[in-house]
């Protein structure tokens, strides 16, 4: 139950813990390790001594190392399910899905390094070269340090430090403290795996002083971080000299036009919009209908929202479960609030217990509100009339984030405009923004952040660096 440390292969009992309480029930699910400054220094040095060795494992070794983790994933999916689901409130079919992109994401990885390769140059090319044999190769960055949220707290953490091992780095994982003892159980594969490289993987929480000991350390040569554009930029002026990945959130828009599937559209805008309660990045915020459609679509989505069940994550047919926190839901309301004193209006939703938001529509917004301006990250989504398609993707363009947008069109011409100047790191078409694969390269444009996720992209983009070679 408790969340312990790793310093490498070492498990470190922790001397001092926090309860994490279940958003749903209050019951004590986990403990978490408070963490210090003498901690994070002493994983820095654990990480870069065995950086020195990661690089030197053979590859075969280094993916039966993630194939043996995939399995034992398998083995266990329905206990780490249960462990996303108490610490984090995901309903219990999501937390199944989110294991079963995990062990996706990991073969993927073992499949993506076999074609991390290097590239032999012709030096003649030029008249001021000479015959010479040069290339280049792809070699592991060192140590790579890993900060990760908590609404996808297993496949997420994947994402970061699945590419990072295979590639040859040593990694520090500072994952959630929301979501300790997924991350812990996830780790404790890894190391605990006959084909693990020694102390190539270390754990850490929270805790005064860790943070700004992890990120300004000259240790570290690649800080990957999901989370809030605040922290992204704290991030980035501490960092010092290193590469930066950062996935910031977004403010998720669509298109409805005249020549889409209404039925089929507000079915999927339901699900975008309130999956895992809002709390996804690319989570459905924004939706811009044609004013000939509007009334239509509106009651279309208004009926598919009210039959999404919110209830217990343990029951199998509940779609919402509770937002993560109290803060959480504040801030829900403190949104609403204001949108309403601006007059907007609200058309279904607005109320809680507890942690336990009502998905809400809200009309009537205008482009200057807090509630269509910023990240929501809730059950909150925002009906938007207009004219043309000019004007939705004029408004959906203006945003000073752009991770994933979409529309639903069935005209050939717009949908090559959407593709050429939505101002986004991913369009979907027919489909809703918070559509995303795992296998794609995933990341955002403006505050959305820098870099992308995606095992092969990842190991292209952070995770590997270029060594070029001349022999004379």
């Amino acid at each position: 139950m408790v969340a312990h440390c790793y310093f490498g292969s070492t498990c470190k009992e922790a001397l001092q813990t926090k309860d994490i309480f279940s958003p749903y029930d209050k019951r004590v699910v986990s403990k978490v390790a408070l963490c210090d400054k003498f901690d994070a220094n002493t994983i820095l040095d654990i990480a870069q001594k065995a950086s020195l060795k990661a690089k030197n494992i053979p590859l075969h070794q280094r993916i039966n190392w993630l194939l043996d983790v995939a399995q034992k994933l398998e083995l266990s999916r329905e206990e780490m399910a249960q462990t996303i689901t108490d610490e984090v409130g995901k309903p219990i079919s999501f937390a199944r899905i989110e294991v079963d992109r995990c062990i996706e994401t990991i073969k993927l990885s073992a499949n993506a390094i076999l074609h991390v390769n290097g590239e032999t140059i012709d030096t003649t090319a030029t008249p001021s070269g000479k015959k010479s044999l040069a290339f280049y190769k792809r070699e592991p960055v060192g140590v790579v340090l890993a900060i990760t949220p908590f609404n996808f707290p297993l496949n997420l953490v994947a994402h970061k430090i699945v590419p990072a091992l295979v590639a040859g780095n040593a990694v520090i994982l500072k994952p959630t403290s929301q979501a300790p003892l997924t991350a812990f159980k996830f780790a404790k594969m890894f190391i605990e795996s006959s084909f693990a490289t020694p102390d190539a993987l270390s754990l850490i929480y929270s805790g005064e002083g860790v943070n700004d000991a992890l990120v300004s350390s000259d240790i570290p040569r690649v800080i990957s971080f999901t989370g809030s554009l605040a922290v992204g930029r704290e991030i980035t002026q501490k960092a010092g000299i290193k590469k930066i990945a950062l996935e910031l959130g977004g403010n998720a828009a669509t298109y409805i036009d005249t020549s889409a599937d209404i039925k089929m559209a507000a079915l999927r805008c339901a699900v975008g919009a309130f999956i895992n309660s809002g709390q996804v990045c690319i989570s459905l915020q924004r939706i811009y209908v044609h004013e000939a459609i509007y009334e239509v679509f509106a009651q279309a989505l208004m009926e598919e929202t009210k039959s999404l069940h919110v209830g217990s994550p343990y029951e199998e047919n509940t779609f919402i479960g509770p937002m993560i926190n109290e803060n959480a839901v504040q801030k829900a309301l403190h949104w609403l609030e204001s949108a309403v004193n601006e007059g907007a209006k609200v058309v279904c939703g607005f109320t809680c217990k507890d942690l336990m938001f009502a998905p809400t529509i809200v009309s009537e917004v205008t482009q200057t509100m807090n509630i269509v301006c910023e990240e929501v990250f809730a059950p909150i989504v925002s009906l938007i009339k207009v004219k043309t398609y000019e004007e939705a993707k004029e408004k959906m363009n203006h945003s000073p984030y752009g991770l994933q947008y979409s529309i639903f069109s069935n005209d050939l011409k717009m949908v090559q405009d959407a593709i050429d100047n939505l101002e986004a790191g991913g369009v979907v078409i027919n489909d809703i923004p918070t559509l995303r694969f795992d296998i794609q390269p995933y990341g955002g444009s403006k505050n959305s952040g820098i870099g992308k996720e995606g095992p092969k992209y990842a190991l292209l983009d952070d995770y590997t660096q270029i060594k070029s070679v001349v022999i004379c």
